[in-house]
């Protein structure tokens, strides 16, 4: 009897090609500008993350009914909009964390040693963030996989969970946003390193 074969996705170029770890996230990371190192210097890391995050970008899309076509015919489907959303699992839970999870929040000084956290009952424009940033290795590659959700805002409130022997996680959710000078184009952007050939 013949041996049987083994059929796979694995390839020499796959090792090449895994995100690796959970990376690092930042608020306003300028590619082609900010390198890891600069962007963490100059204090656009949000944090420490513990259980990564995610990226999500999802069409909704609309089957334009023909009379005479039973199913979906090709070619008639539009997509209404994006919802585009990153998450991170906010284990380093600082002042700034707190008032971007919020969304609509705001710090001023409080009591000696405190600073006080509150939110408002309507958006202003400068509560949004140009882009909240996840940068992560990409195995057999020195440059990062960068990926940018753009005019995000949380949207999703605060749910903080304290345990003991533990510490609490935040999870965050940012909703990218169209802007008036981009109405065509979806709120975010993927960064994927050409790959080098030895």
């Amino acid at each position: 009897m013949a041996k049987p074969k083994t059929y796979s996705g694995f390839t020499a170029d796959t090792p090449k090609k895994l995100l690796l770890d959970a990376g690092a996230y930042f608020k306003d990371f300028e590619v082609g500008v900010d390198t890891f190192e600069s962007a963490v210097t100059s204090g656009k890391l949000i944090g420490a993350t513990s259980g990564g995050g995610t990226f999500s970008a999802v069409p909704t899309y609309r089957k334009i009914e023909i009379d005479g076509v039973i199913g979906d015919g090709r070619g008639l489907q539009a997509i209404d909009s994006w919802k585009v959303t990153i998450m991170a699992n906010m284990k380093e839970i600082s002042e700034s964390v707190i008032v971007d999870a919020l969304g609509t929040g705001v710090s001023e000084a409080g009591p000696t040693g405190y600073k006080l956290i509150t939110a408002k009952n309507y958006v202003e424009d400068t509560d949004y963030i140009d882009n909240v940033t996840w940068v992560g290795k990409l195995s057999g590659q020195d440059t990062p996989v960068i990926i940018q959700v753009l005019n995000a805002l949380s949207m999703g409130g605060i749910t903080l969970t304290t345990a003991d022997k533990g510490e609490a996680v935040l999870a965050t959710t940012f909703t990218g946003h169209y802007s008036a000078e981009e109405l065509d184009e979806p709120p975010f952007k993927i960064y994927y390193p050409v790959t080098v050939t030895p």
